[in-house]
Order: structure tokens, then C-alpha cells, then sequence
């Protein structure tokens, strides 16, 4: 027996894909790169974006001219009226929580009786953050700490999608990361949607990050993503004073308006962001800083972008990952007026790309 697995998304759902591989490894399933090869394909959805969700549709059309024994599984960050949607396209729609229990799960009859019965009565959520991993890279290896988010950002549906923030437990993470350590990985990413509220009893990300650094072998330390609102002194002088914490770090503005932050419900202003990026720069001279930025959320005028133009110019960003707005269904955002036309929002989109680059 043969699987396909298709991931969209951020490291987050390449690490839960990994995480189905081992599960289905566990089973005898063996990995295949043709997906006309495949007995099972499954698929790791991101919703964050419109665009991810439309390529997710396009995929059931070309499943359609597979071998319809093939079976097929939906899961990832599925908002609820996307599995609606999906619930007749796929044999298994079903919660990343709940891949721990596919070897039960694809033993059941992929009918929608079924998959209510699955959902509603078969299937408590588990912890699948400690199911063993089929690592897809010899050399980078992906460590989830946590799952889900607090925060309620306007444009984002995480929280709807993965729920509440759950942090995994320390010694969980510490075994896993000495396992990599010893089959020499050389790179070793910490994930999370929101790493600086990890919270483990009384061990927090800076002492994770200590208890990390003070694992025995020759790798870098890696964390995503960081929220500028929990990024604390006691962090700051844990990245300056672990030698293996790389020194890049990523530290999302999002905008460098602050009526636009304010409906995106990012709780600080550009100038508390400026304040901290000082403070970590002055900490750590060769700090490497990249940064997420959204063009076009509704109401952003010309001039509230040319803001985030100056913000930009100001703080000299390292790299900057840049998104055209487009609204999502579920979100407070998506009540908004998404008022700055698609031509407009691939004109700021250029504007900052081509500032980011420009040679300092």
C-alpha cells in the first residue's frame, strides 16, 4: 500500500503532514511522489488564505480522473463551512487533531453516515503533537511546541481552525529535539503560531530555549512565529546569550499604520515596535530581521500605506514576506468593506518588494 501526501501552507502544516506520514508508515504504508501510485492521498489544507482553499477545489477535479478506489483524506486548518463544502469531495474529512486514530479511521466506511458518526461520536481529539514523525528533510527538521492562537487578529483563522493556544509539554520537546540532535540534523525549526506565549507549568520559550541550547551537538536553533507583543526582555536575553539560537528572526508588523493595526486588532503601535526592534538590535548587533506585511486591508488609504512605506524605509528590514489582503469567511475582517481594488493592492505589493530589495 502506497500514499501521496499534498501540503499547503506554512511549516506548520508541513510538519502535521509529516506527522500523517508516520502515522501511516506505522501501518505499513509506504510513501510514494506519483500520485498515480498511491492507494491513499492525503491532503493538509491552509485556510488562510482564499487562494489555498481554491487550489484545495481544483484538486478534487483531478482526483476524479484517478482510480476511484483510491481513498482520500482532507485535513490540516479546515474552517467549518470549508469541510462542509469538502465533506462530498473526499472519502475523510478530518481534524489534524484526530490523526493519531487513522489506522481506526480508515477502517470505517467513507459514507457521510459514517463521517458523522466519526466526527460526533467515534473521536475524541488527541494529542497528535506526540505522534513520531516521518521527517521529510535530512538536514532541516520542523519541533512543534504549541498549537492554535489567543490573539483573534482580524484578517486571520487560525483560532477558528486550530482552536485556543495548547502548549506541548517541555520534556516532549527536549526528547525530540535530542533525537535529532543525535542523527545529526543541522537545523531545528521550534513552531508555533504565537512561540513567545509557550507555556508549559513553569517552563516558558525562554527557558525552553535554554533547555534547548543546552542540548549536547553541532546545530542551529530556529523558532516562528513571533508576536511583538510577547516578545519580553527575559527573550531578548535569552537569544543574545544561547549560542546556538540562530540569529535571524522573524517578527511580523503586518502594517506600519497604526489605525490599520488597531482594526486588525494587532495590540501595539509602530512606535512600540520601533522601540523593541531597537532594544533587540542594540542586544543583538548582527540580528538578521525579517518581517509579514498586508497591502490593501479594507479602508487602507494612500496615505496610511505610504506609512508603512516610511516604516519600512525606517527600520531597514532584512526581508519582508508581503501579502495582498484578501478576505476570509469567519473573521472579523470579512465583515469589512474590502474596498482597495485587486490592481491597487498588486501595485503596494511591488512598492514594498522593491524596497525590501533595494541594496542598503
Amino acid at each position: 500500500m502506497k500514499y501521496h501526501i499534498i501540503t499547503f501552507g506554512c511549516q506548520m502544516n508541513v510538519s502535521d503532514s509529516e506527522r500523517i506520514a508516520g502515522v501511516l508508515e506505522g501501518i505499513n504504508f509506504k510513501k510514494t511522489s506519483n500520485i498515480n501510485e498511491a492507494n491513499l492521498i492525503a491532503v493538509t489544507m491552509c485556510s488562510v488564505r482564499q487562494s489555498a482553499v481554491d487550489r484545495v477545489h481544483g484538486l478534487v477535479q483531478k482526483f476524479k480522473k484517478l482510480n476511484p478506489k483510491i481513498k482520500t483524506i482532507l485535513t490540516g486548518c479546515i474552517l467549518e463551512k470549508d469541510r462542509k463544502k469538502f465533506i462530498n469531495s473526499f472519502d475523510y474529512v478530518i481534524d489534524i487533531k484526530d490523526i493519531k486514530k487513522l489506522p481506526e479511521i480508515l477502517k470505517i466506511s467513507p459514507t457521510r453516515q459514517a463521517q458523522k458518526l466519526r466526527d460526533n461520536v467515534i473521536f475524541a481529539h488527541s494529542n497528535y503533537l506526540d505522534i513520531t514523525p516521518k521527517y521529510s528533510n535530512e538536514f532541516s527538521a520542523a519541533v512543534p511546541i504549541m498549537t492554535g492562537c489567543n490573539n483573534f487578529c482580524s484578517y486571520c483563522v487560525v483560532p477558528y481552525t486550530r482552536g485556543r493556544e495548547v502548549s506541548r509539554q517541555a520534556k516532549e520537546i527536549i526528547s525530540e529535539i535530542k533525537i535529532l540532535s543525535k542523527k545529526n540534523y543541522k537545523e531545528i525549526w521550534l513552531l508555533g503560531q504565537n512561540v513567545n506565549s509557550y507555556k508549559d507549568g513553569k517552563t516558558n520559550f525562554p527557558k525552553l530555549l535554554k533547555m534547548a541550547n543546552n542540548i549536547p551537538g553541532d546545530f542551529k536553533l530556529c523558532f516562528i512565529t513571533s508576536h511583538p507583543k510577547d516578545f519580553s526582555d527575559e527573550l531578548i536575553k535569552t537569544m543574545k546569550n544561547c549560542k546556538k539560537l540562530s540569529k535571524r528572526l522573524n517578527l511580523p508588523i503586518q502594517s506600519g499604520d497604526d489605525e490599520i493595526l488597531k482594526k486588525m486588532n494587532r495590540p501595539y503601535t509602530v512606535a512600540q515596535y520601533k522601540a523593541l526592534v531597537k532594544k533587540i538590535r542594540k542586544a543583538i548587533p548582527d540580528i538578521s530581521l525579517s518581517t509579514d506585511i498586508i497591502v490593501g486591508f479594507p479602508g487602507e488609504t494612500k496615505k496610511q500605506f505610504q506609512n508603512t512605506v516610511k516604516t519600512l524605509k525606517e527600520i531597514g528590514f532584512d526581508m519582508a514576506f508581503v501579502n495582498k489582503y484578501s478576505p476570509r469567511a469567519g473573521t472579523a475582517a470579512s465583515k469589512m468593506k474590502d474596498n482597495v481594488p485587486w490592481a491597487e493592492k498588486k501595485r503596494r505589493e511591488k512598492i514594498l518588494i522593491e524596497l525590501v530589495n533595494e541594496p542598503r
